[in-house]
């Protein structure tokens, strides 16, 4: 049977044991093609139940609602089935199965948070500020992973007095922080309008970059590894102009 979520943790656990019986078992919260034959099971999320088996479980393992936090962020297709393949390991043999690495549930779980904590660490490095004309910073990103309120607290300590912007585009949704106070915001588009002073630091930049590239030199492959080109979109010295936004 398929049980169909809402995507949140409190429906993920409120559904979690209803499927946890059923050998064939698929939770998910993803508009997709069912196979055929199968039977639909939409889950109404219960927080009072939600809370009791959030209990439970971190009772078997103390990380264990952390480490759904993180397969529920993962941009993986199957996260989903994967965090409940790996949860019902963990409520069947009632301790820690982080380190099982050769069961098939735990390696598939430990590869896809790998995966959100790696991109976190990329973006760190990766994520590039600009100075719009009201004077506040914004930054399109937009990443494999639902990990945009996770990049918060690296750039609010490196930005502790500047308002900023954190968007992530393709999920519609952004992190604001007014230089006191953070909160998150629903931000489907943003109409953006840089500085002048911008301008001038991203004209600087794209020259930088290109006075230290050397065509004849060039190492693809390497470059691929340290700055994955889907990376690349909004970084300025690798643009010729900011994709989707307004110099005027």
């Amino acid at each position: 049977m398929v049980y169909i979520f809402d995507g949140t943790m409190q429906g993920f656990l409120t559904a979690f044991p209803r499927a946890y019986t059923d050998e064939n078992a698929l939770l998910t919260s993803k508009q997709a093609q069912l196979p055929l034959g199968e039977e639909v099971c939409t889950v109404t999320t219960n927080p009072t139940l939600a809370q009791k088996i959030s209990e439970r479980l971190t009772s078997f393992d103390r990380d264990a609602m952390s480490d759904l936090d993180t397969l529920l962020r993962s941009g993986m297709p199957d996260n989903e089935q994967i965090a409940f393949r790996y949860f019902h390991l963990l409520a069947t043999v009632k301790r820690p199965v982080g380190k099982r690495l050769a069961t098939p549930e735990v390696f598939a779980a430990v590869t896809c948070m790998k995966r959100v904590g790696l991109e976190i660490h990329r973006l760190h490095g990766f994520v590039r500020f600009m100075e719009t004309a009201s004077g506040a910073l914004y930054a399109p990103i937009t990443p494999d992973n639902d990990i945009c309120d996770l990049l918060l607290p690296h750039f609010r300590a490196r930005l502790t007095n500047y308002p900023f912007v954190l968007h992530d585009i393709r999920r519609k949704k952004a992190v604001v922080y007014d230089g006191k106070n953070a909160f998150n915001a629903y931000l489907p588009h943003a109409d953006v309008v840089i500085s002048a002073d911008e301008q001038a630091w991203q004209c600087l930049w794209k020259e930088y970059y290109q006075s230290v590239n050397i065509p004849s030199r060039e190492r693809l492959k390497q470059m691929r590894a340290e700055l994955p080109v889907r990376y690349r979109t909004h970084l300025p010295e690798l643009q010729i102009q900011p994709i989707g936004f307004s110099d005027e």
